[in-house]
């Protein structure tokens, strides 16, 4: 069964988490055999969600975090369920698109999969969507880099590699489909930067532990590398793995 990672930060994750670009939304679709039923495992507080409700009929949204759910943005045609990936109360047969964003590397591979098969109808696609750690300026880097590695790293769940690695090597036993390459791109102040950090897992967990914020130990450091402007940029490359559910079907 997946980790709740979440709960606690929920609000910040709302609030400080990237999106998707509506791009890759419209690519996953095109792939698809209809556009009746989506389902969005992992969906926390609903961001790609809100992203396939626009394409799809209905968008079936599961989280196994109450908390997350109650930050969802509301849509009518998408119904929020708190449900684990590993099993959900679609019936077989009846999704066209099984989308997973940043949440994959927590989930039960074997039974996750299981599902998908039950549920998929002839022709569905599956998309595991991630981002690994985001870049900016060199100086920057620099500083993100110490406080991923140095600071909270000793603290990030074994699950985390599965990102590091960009989702190339997680168990993936469907027909591949090669896509374009996406990316979302930002310009964030430095409080937003440390935000997202405070989202992270192994920055709560380091809290839990340590009983203080380790973004106040990069603070001075993101000062002297900011560059000379109020934002500095940001870009999350997202990388992404999609496949055919059942083989030699292509919808």
């Amino acid at each position: 069964m997946a980790k709740d990672n979440f709960s606690e930060q929920s609000k910040e994750y709302a609030r400080f988490r990237p999106g998707y670009p509506a791009g890759l939304v419209e690519c996953l679709t095109q792939l698809c055999p209809g556009r009746s039923l989506a389902w969005d495992c992992g969906a926390g507080n609903g961001q790609f969600a809100v992203l396939l409700a626009e394409k799809f009929a209905h968008v079936h949204a599961t989280d196994i975090s109450p908390r997350q759910l109650e930050q969802a943005i509301p849509r009518p045609n998408i119904r929020y369920a708190e449900e684990p990936a590993e099993r959900c109360s679609l019936p077989d047969q009846s999704c066209d698109l099984i989308t997973v964003a940043q949440a994959i590397h927590w989930f039960d591979f074997d039974r996750f999969y299981a599902e998908v098969r039950r549920v998929a109808r002839p022709g569905a696609v599956i998309a595991a969507v991630g981002y690994a750690l985001f870049r900016s300026t060199p100086l920057l880097n620099r500083v993100i880099d110490r406080f991923y590695t140095d600071i909270v790293g000793p603290y990030w769940d074994p699950e985390r590699r599965w990102v590091d690695e960009h989702y190339k090597t997680i168990p993936f036993p469907f027909q591949e489909i090669e896509i374009p390459v996406f990316a979302m791109e930002y310009a964030w102040s430095p409080q937003e930067m440390t935000g997202y950090f405070g989202t992270w897992s192994a920055t709560r967990h380091y809290i839990r532990d340590q009983g203080t914020d380790p973004a106040a130990l990069v603070e001075e450091d993101l000062a002297e590398a900011w560059p000379g402007t109020e934002k500095a940029p940001v870009r999350f490359e997202i990388c992404v793995r999609v496949g055919r559910v059942w083989e030699g079907v292509r919808g």
